[in-house]
């Protein structure tokens, strides 16, 4: 039995954690996996990859990024605006299977997004054995209640926040910290609250300024001279103010700005020295938490079980601390996004934290 894996998409903390699992589950059942490079476009003729044998995944469970390499070009690139995917050529589906089928491939592991995994489901209906393995910093794919990476992320963002705390007291300034979260706003919610921040702005509420700024005067009245405000990339006031950046023609739009566009408004209203830091793809790096290592190695070691029991078609999912399964097409294209209305929200409230609205 010979079984193959890639990762595809945006990288982050985790994915040698899966590779781990897989190639770790994979020998106890004496099969060979081979690791394609690139994503995708290493199942493209000749084939880019490589034999992965135990010894080769050894001190790899503590990196970040991937072995394998991965990217969100090329041509199964299937993005193509807001809200639509495009189908993959079917001469390029035809060439990525001849390379399974010279190599023999019995079984392939796709590891990636809501997009990644749009073309393992195209993959999969043009017959190849395709499972898949949810991985987003963002969290917000509906058929798992975690995905590896995002608990490295609100690490990060934590890191920042205590960082820029200290800098925010020492001069009295408001500082805004712009995270990732184009759809939801999860790790802005979990990072700001952990992070200590006294302003949380997110896509799935929309915000006001003029009550933020209202929110950090009366902070200033009571004696509390610095802010701290965390918003996410995907924010939006009800004006529909969203910062964009330029992108290629027939690309998802890139979203960034949103921090500086803030500090910018908020110091108008405020009057107060105001600074922001874009924490980027700070996130996306360095080394994964114990948390989404050993995630990432269960959801490796289940994927193999699946491919084991024959089950293609299926995405590794996460509900109730137990790790099973979900259709890849009932799994994709539906995101998990923050509940205005949720307990946690509800606490980051309570705790006196402003939302904006």
């Amino acid at each position: 039995m010979r079984i193959g894996i890639l990762n595809s998409g945006g990288d982050c903390p985790g994915l040698n954690a899966v590779i781990h699992g897989v190639v770790g589950a994979a020998s106890k059942l004496g099969w060979e996996v081979i690791g394609f490079r690139d994503g995708f476009e290493g199942l493209l003729p000749p084939g880019d990859y490589q034999v992965l044998d135990p010894e080769d995944t050894v001190g790899i469970l503590k990196l970040g990024g991937t072995i394998l390499g991965t990217t969100n070009k090329g041509h199964f690139a299937a993005k193509m605006g807001e809200g639509t995917k495009a189908e993959i050529a079917e001469k390029v589906i035809e060439k990525a299977k001849r390379t399974m089928k010279q190599l023999e491939i019995r079984a392939l592991i796709v590891v990636g997004g809501d997009g990644s995994l749009s073309t393992a489901l195209q993959l999969f209906k043009a017959g190849f054995p395709v499972i898949g393995v949810p991985k987003t910093i963002d969290n917000d794919l509906q058929a798992t209640a975690m995905t590896f990476g995002f608990d490295s992320a609100v690490s990060c963002v934590v890191d920042a926040m205590d960082r820029l705390h200290t800098t925010a007291v020492s001069h009295k300034r408001v500082m805004v910290v712009e995270v990732m979260g184009r759809n939801a706003g999860w790790i802005a919610l979990w990072g700001g609250i952990a992070g200590g921040a006294n302003v949380i702005l997110m896509p799935e509420i929309e915000f006001s300024l003029d009550k933020v700024a209202t929110h950090i005067k009366e902070r200033e009245a009571k004696g509390n001279h610095s802010s701290m405000v965390i918003v996410a990339e995907g924010a939006r006031t009800p004006e529909g103010d969203l910062v964009t950046q330029e992108n290629e023609e027939g690309a998802e739009v890139r979203l960034g700005g949103i921090g500086e566009f803030v500090a910018s408004e908020l110091a108008k209203r405020t009057g107060k020295d105001t600074r922001a830091c874009t924490l980027g793809h700070l996130q996306r790096g360095g080394a994964p938490t114990s948390l989404d290592r050993i995630l990432g190695a269960r959801f490796g070691v289940k994927a193999v079980k699946l491919a084991e029991e024959g089950r293609f078609g299926r995405m590794v999912s996460y509900q109730s601390y137990h790790v099973s399964s979900a259709s890849i097409e009932k799994a994709v294209h539906k995101l998990r996004l923050v509940d205005p209305e949720s307990e946690v929200v509800a606490a980051a409230r309570a705790i006196g934290i402003c939302l904006g609205d």
